[in-house]
């Protein structure tokens, strides 16, 4: 097979015990008929098989389905590597427990801003919970990273939450740009900041940050700062295109396949899981299509006369999708004047 399957986000609830405004998947309620233990086991083996080497695990909220513990194990024993993302909002002792006896190989915390900011768009008290925790997984020898999904208000903040975050303990910090999708479709976020000003922060911070800082592939792209920003200080840390299709999917809670699970539309559901093995889907000729048959001749806007197109391949399909309704254009460049 041309395509190897490298690494999996795989969304095991949609129960959250959030409602966030920016929330891609509009989480806080389980799907009816998510998948059952066994199925998830299935799962599991069916990644494995396809030599999938990297799952990270993500709701709704992880901890907020009661067998999470039995699917990372099921993972791990096949030798996939597991992190999970989480809000940290429902962190215990009995909780650290489990995360260190199954070996996870971190947990990533999602942190968007100062108290004021992050609890304002999530819950009151979501922003201590979520600090709590980080500073609890650090204390356990836990490895912790944060997230941030940024949108124009929380975009300024960003030397503030440095502030915050350097003496944490923390291994990486990764911004991301918030799409708008599931709940921040609905209009009641800006997501629009301006990406340079992003780049320009990470490429003075990092030089002193005590962690890895870096952006998310829905940033960017090619400015002069490029082999050093996506959390890899080597100078060659390039991005190369879109990987969905190509060595990544995403698996939803009822078994649906798809090239990212950021890319949340019907449209680009691959097939399901109770319908169809992993193997089965990821070997269609015709799957991931949007990604396997790509041609720069297919770029649009800006991108199809920029002489780096071709390498970057219009930037994040989703992101473009979601914004625009293009998915070969970038609407926020960071190369644009």
């Amino acid at each position: 097979m041309k395509y190897q399957l490298k690494q999996c986000v795989w969304e095991i609830t949609l129960a959250c015990c959030f409602s966030c405004k920016y929330c891609g998947s509009a989480g806080g309620r389980a799907r009816e008929n998510e998948l059952t233990t066994e199925e998830c086991y299935s799962v599991a083996d069916q990644l494995a098989e396809l030599g999938c080497r990297r799952v990270s695990m993500i709701g709704g909220e992880v901890f907020m389905r009661r067998d999470w513990k039995e699917i990372v194990a099921r993972l791990c024993e096949n030798g996939i590597v597991v992190n999970i993302i989480t809000n940290g909002f429902l962190f215990s002792e009995s909780l650290l427990t489990d995360l260190k006896s199954l070996k996870i190989e971190s947990v990533a915390v999602s942190l968007d801003g100062p108290r004021e900011v992050h609890d304002r768009y999530r819950q009151e008290g979501s922003y201590d919970r979520a600090v709590r925790a980080i500073k609890t997984l650090h204390a356990a020898g836990i490895p912790v990273s944060v997230i941030s999904t940024l949108n124009a208000e929380n975009a300024t903040h960003l030397p503030e939450l440095y502030d915050i975050l350097k003496d944490t303990g923390i291994f990486a910090w990764q911004l991301q740009a918030c799409s708008p999708m599931g709940n921040a479709a609905n209009g009641g976020v800006d997501i629009a900041f301006d990406p340079r000003e992003v780049i320009t922060f990470v490429s003075e911070y990092m030089k002193k940050a005590p962690f890895m800082l870096g952006v998310a592939d829905n940033i960017g792209y090619f400015t002069p700062e490029e082999g050093s920003i996506r959390g890899n200080m080597s100078g060659k840390a390039y991005f190369t295109g879109c990987r969905a299709g190509l060595s990544a999917i995403g698996i939803d809670s009822v078994g649906n396949v798809r090239g990212c699970e950021s890319m949340y539309d019907e449209r680009f559901n691959e097939g399901n899981l109770r319908e169809r093995r992993l193997k089965e889907i990821w070997e269609d000729e015709g799957a991931f299509a949007y990604n396997r048959k790509f041609d720069k001749s297919m770029l649009t806007g800006a991108c199809k006369t920029c002489e780096l197109g071709g390498w970057c391949a219009g930037g994040c399909r989703s992101y473009n999708y979601f914004v625009r309704g293009r998915l070969y254009e970038a609407p926020r460049c960071a190369r644009r004047k």
